[in-house]
Parts: C-alpha cells; sequence; structure tokens
C-alpha cells in the first residue's frame, strides 16, 4: 500500500486518509473548561482493569499505544495513530514508487472499501473496482480490523501472493482474487493526441511533481499541433498533495481562487490561488470525473467548475473534503489529525457529497450499430455526380477513417467518446459563429 508525504508543503489531501501533511505541533487553543475528571477516573480504572486481569499479560506501553489508536478511529476514517514503519511508508508516495498491491483504501463501515485500483497495478490488472469491498485478507476477516491492520497484512515482499475475498455491488456471491505483490510504478501523467487538435491528458495521483509534469505533457502536445480541445482525465485519481492540485489547476486558470481550507485553528485558514496565464489560451476543457475521484481531484474539478472554466463530465466523484495534518509525538512515532475542511472557490464543501458533473454520463459497455451494408445514393446504379471535381475518394476514404476510429473509442471508453464528441461540438459552434459574424459585418447605424 501507499501513503504520501509531501517535503515542501503544510498541507495534503487523499481519498484514503493516506497523503498527509508533517507539520510542527498544532498551536494551543484556549481551553474550553476543565479536563472531565470523572471520565479520567473511569479510563484510569479500565486501564488498571486491563492490566491485571486480561486473559494475557500486555505491557503498559502496548496498552497506551492501543488506547490512542482508539481516541483517533473515533473520529473519523482519515485520523490515525502512526508508529515509525508506517510513518516510513508515509513518505512513499512522493517518489511515485512503492511496493505492494496498488490500491487505493478507505474505511466504511468497519470493512476496507477500494477507492481506486493504481494504474498499471496487479489490482488493475486483476479488474479491481471502485467500490469493491475487502471481505477478507488470505483467511482472515476484515472486520474489526483498523485501517493500518489492514494495510500491514496486505503488505509483503515483492513476488509474494495474497488472496483477497471481494464483495461487489450487483454480484450475488462475493468471489476472490489472488494478487502478486510487486513495486509499483505510478506514471502519474500521460497524454496523445486523440484527434488532430483534441488532446488527452490523464493524472492517475497528485505526486510533487505533478504539475510540473502536466505543464511538460501539455508542451510537448502543443509543439505538434494547435490545441482545439483538451480532455483532462481525473477518474480513479485518489489525490494526493494539495499544492500539485492548485498547480494543475492553475495551468488551465489565469490566475483567481483555487481552493480555500477552514478549521477550529487560525492556521488552518488557508487561501489557495492559480498564478496568472493560462497555457492552453482559453481552449475549451472537458473534466473526466467517476467515484473514484477523490479529494486533490476534486479540488481540481471543483476549481475548473466554479471558475467555468470546463465542463466537468461522468460520475459522482468521491466525496473527500477534508485535510490531514501529522503531528509527531516523538522521532519514531505521530498521528495524522483531521484538521480541516477544503472549499472550492464558489464556498462548496465537498466533505460526504464529492462534484457533482455538469453533464452525467456513467460508464458503459456501448455498441455501435454496423451500419456498412446500408444502401446510400452512392450505391445506386447511374447515380449523378455531386459535382466535386477532385477529392471525392480521399475524403470518403477519410470519413471512413474516422468513423472507424470513433467506433473503437465508444466501444472502448464511451465517456471519453462523450467528452471529445462534446469538444467537437463547442468548436463546430463557435466556429459558425464566428463566420456568421464575419458575413454579417460591420452594422451601420
Amino acid at each position: 500500500m501507499r501513503c504520501t508525504l509531501p517535503l515542501n508543503s503544510i498541507l495534503l489531501v487523499t481519498a484514503a486518509a493516506l497523503s498527509l501533511a508533517v507539520a510542527p505541533r498544532l498551536a494551543a487553543a484556549e481551553p474550553e473548561g476543565q479536563l472531565p475528571l470523572d471520565e479520567l477516573r473511569t479510563f484510569a480504572d479500565v486501564f488498571n482493569q486491563i492490566r491485571i486481569g486480561y486473559v494475557e499479560e500486555i505491557d503498559d506501553r502496548t496498552l497506551l499505544e492501543y488506547a490512542i489508536q482508539g481516541m483517533l478511529v473515533g473520529l473519523d476514517p482519515h485520523s490515525a495513530y502512526m508508529n515509525q514503519e508506517e510513518f516510513t511508508e508515509l513518505q512513499e508516495g512522493t517518489s511515485g514508487e512503492f511496493s505492494g498491491l496498488g490500491l487505493e483504501v478507505g474505511m466504511e463501515d468497519g470493512y476496507i472499501t477500494i477507492i481506486s485500483p493504481i494504474d498499471g497495478s496487479p489490482a488493475a490488472a486483476a479488474n479491481l473496482q471502485s467500490g469493491d469491498v475487502i471481505l477478507k485478507l488470505d483467511n482472515a476477516p476484515v472486520q474489526g480490523m483498523t485501517l493500518n491492520e489492514a494495510i500491514e497484512l496486505m503488505r509483503g515482499p515483492k513476488g509474494s501472493e495474497i488472496e483477497l475475498t471481494i464483495g461487489r455491488a450487483g454480484e450475488s456471491q462475493p468471489f476472490t482474487v489472488t494478487l502478486v505483490r510487486d513495486t509499483i510504478k505510478v506514471a502519474s501523467v500521460r497524454g496523445r493526441w486523440l484527434e488532430p487538435g483534441y488532446a488527452y491528458i490523464r493524472v492517475a495521483q497528485f505526486q510533487l511533481g505533478t504539475g510540473d509534469d502536466v505543464s511538460k505533457q501539455l508542451g510537448k502536445l502543443l509543439d505538434k499541433g494547435k490545441l482545439k480541445g483538451l480532455v483532462l482525465d481525473l477518474r480513479n485519481n485518489p489525490g494526493g498533495v494539495l499544492s500539485a492540485s492548485v498547480s494543475v489547476a492553475g495551468l488551465f486558470l489565469d490566475g483567481g481562487s483555487v481552493v480555500y481550507t477552514r478549521g477550529r485553528l487560525p492556521n488552518a485558514d488557508t487561501q489557495f490561488d492559480a498564478q496568472p496565464g493560462d497555457a492552453t489560451d482559453g481552449a475549451p476543457i472537458v473534466v473526466l470525473i467517476n467515484g473514484g475521484s477523490a479529494s486533490a481531484s476534486e479540488i481540481v474539478a471543483g476549481a475548473l467548475q466554479d471558475r467555468g472554466r470546463a465542463v466537468v463530465m461522468g460520475s459522482n466523484s468521491f466525496g473527500k473534503g477534508s485535510v490531514q495534518t501529522v503531528l509527531p509525538l516523538s522521532e519514531t512515532r505521530a498521528i495524522k489529525l483531521t484538521t480541516a475542511r477544503y472549499y472550492t472557490p464558489n464556498g462548496r464543501s465537498i466533505q460526504a457529497e464529492g462534484i457533482v458533473p455538469d453533464i452525467l454520463v456513467d460508464r458503459a459497455q456501448v455498441t455501435a450499430y454496423n451500419t456498412s451494408a446500408q444502401i446510400t445514393e452512392a450505391d445506386l446504379s447511374g447515380h449523378l455526380n455531386n459535382g466535386n471535381a477532385t477529392g471525392e475518394s480521399d475524403a470518403k476514404k477519410t470519413r471512413a477513417s474516422s468513423a472507424k476510429a470513433a467506433s473503437e473509442l465508444l466501444a472502448s471508453d464511451n465517456q471519453l467518446y462523450e467528452a471529445l464528441a462534446l469538444l467537437k461540438g463547442i468548436n463546430i459552434l463557435g466556429l459558425r459563429n464566428q463566420q456568421a459574424g464575419d458575413m454579417q459585418g460591420p452594422q451601420s447605424r
């Protein structure tokens, strides 16, 4: 499993509470009242009864660590106690390489729920999906485990196997999959041309350098052609470093608000703005999201949606709208504590609600009708020519090639197909409006 630790940032956000910030101890708030002495006496009594009466002897240090874990687990799914090994694990995500199954997970109703599989991982190859529930790890039931305990079981040396028992909505019975642990190398950013003029950039997660990676990928694409529209794919992106999400959103915004955070302490209230300059020069953008899009990816989608910079398409996002801070207790121990909520530029809290797409398009298996057997005017004997002197054959070949590519994209990824179709429609309408204005010419009064 993986976690992330930013080296140059105070705050992070992620779907599974696996990307956090290292910070000094929070400034102490003014006490609101005296400590509850009766409850403290009860705690001491319970602690003592466990020490002397539990069936097996437990040392005081271990028992106190259990007490700390219990306090944090009771707060929310993302606050937790970390020992030295867990803290070390937390730092791996910023490098984009770690050993494990390639799963981003969270706790829900006592079970480990898959937020999203990571691109190119054993989990993705096994077709594990966002929303799947892990019922067992090997033969050990997951219910009752803490998130950290389950993650520990999923860790292991490269090449070792683990069997997961999975519950999935729509399946009448649980099923098992065997995964082989591997070194997960996360390609944070990928890009390509979908068609001439229409670019595609996929952000798998937000690492420290993701903003620069998106900028470089966009630059490479622009070196090869003029940009008419961009699809920014944030599906199954579990989040990551907050500063990276601000950088990515800022590439498409000419300054202004991206996100702000609010908490109980004054230092939890922070505003994050984009730098001036739009790297796409105002080209239309469609952002794709789904239930595996969480936290930092929701920040980007929410900012571009609120600022009117992009059309958000797909299905509702995960709804992780809280910020965690890592508070060291010693050189080897720390806690990660939820300290703030984040808000989109229009003041929306995404917590437990998510981003609602402007255009709802669920992922589906779509098969286009075969129209090649249909008879057209050109198939009729003795049909009149259309009067075009040259280029008819080439144009027909071009249309056939485009139709084949579109059919293949529709069958493989209907959401991406719809995003590309929308970008084309925006450009066609804009071009026609421009031509109509040119034909009308200046108006005299």
